[in-house]
């Protein structure tokens, strides 16, 4: 049984997808399985990943019988992991090579549940932005104002997850799952060191203004049960630190 188990939702990102996969097959650290979720009702790219990886028995493909979601493709992710450390991987964003095996350590020798490293977002060929938390550790109270997580920087133990599950949003998924762990005292531990690329793929919908700002209020209207004043105050500071972290 491997003891990590990597969790990536497909959906259109084929000229990306290899290179992200790659990144892990590459890593140091080689106890992982890869789970694979494939979200697309078209099915041009699953014969193209399925001819590329079928023979490589740490990689494991589910296709969703409709679009789902990046959220709920995680939670199939999890449902049929196999691995005791969940390791979350966007399709678009690559790891470095000693990620696993130093955030592991990291884990291991501090005894973390959930885990987060620093990370670089790559906006366009000559903009890069290093993504650095201020803050050791992260309770709630610190990620309703700001969220330094980056969904490809984390690893978090499998058992509380299971609670903790991502809901049905396009976007700030993840935030509402970080915002339900953090909620139950517990912290979210930041690894400082970049170990993370970020890509801005033109397709994404984490790179959508928008909706970005129409799921935040959701977070704290619908999820955290705020009033309409809390939640537009909260996604106030939530957008002026993400904005802040861009200058």
């Amino acid at each position: 049984m491997p003891s990590v188990s990597v969790i990536i939702p497909y959906y259109k990102k084929i000229n990306y997808i290899k290179k992200t996969i790659n990144s892990v097959l590459n890593q140091t650290f080689q106890d992982f399985e890869i789970i694979l979720i494939y979200d697309d009702e078209k099915l041009d790219d699953l014969i193209t990943l399925e001819n590329e990886y079928k023979k490589n028995p740490k990689i494991k493909i589910i296709k969703n019988l409709n679009n789902l979601g990046a959220g709920i493709s995680r939670n199939i992710g999890i449902k049929h992991a196999n691995g005791e450390i969940i390791s979350f991987l966007d399709a678009d964003d690559y790891w470095l090579p000693e990620k696993l095996n130093k955030q592991l350590k990291f884990m291991n020798e501090n005894n973390y549940d959930f885990t987060f490293c620093d990370y670089e977002k790559k906006l366009s060929e000559k903009k890069n932005i290093k993504v650095i938390s201020s803050k050791k550790k992260i309770g709630y109270d610190d990620l309703i104002k700001s969220c330094d997580i980056g969904l490809s920087t984390v690893s978090v133990k499998k058992k509380i997850l299971v609670d903790n599950l991502f809901p049905s949003l396009k976007t700030k998924e993840d935030y509402v799952a970080w915002l339900k762990i953090t909620k139950n005292n517990s912290y979210a531990y930041n690894l400082p060191e970049n170990l993370v690329i970020w890509n801005k793929s033109k397709n994404s919908l984490s790179s959508n203004f928008f909706q970005k700002v129409k799921d935040g209020f959701k977070v704290y209207n619908t999820y955290e049960k705020f009033n309409i004043i809390k939640s537009l105050y909260c996604l106030f500071l939530l957008s002026f630190n993400s904005l802040k972290r861009k200058f």
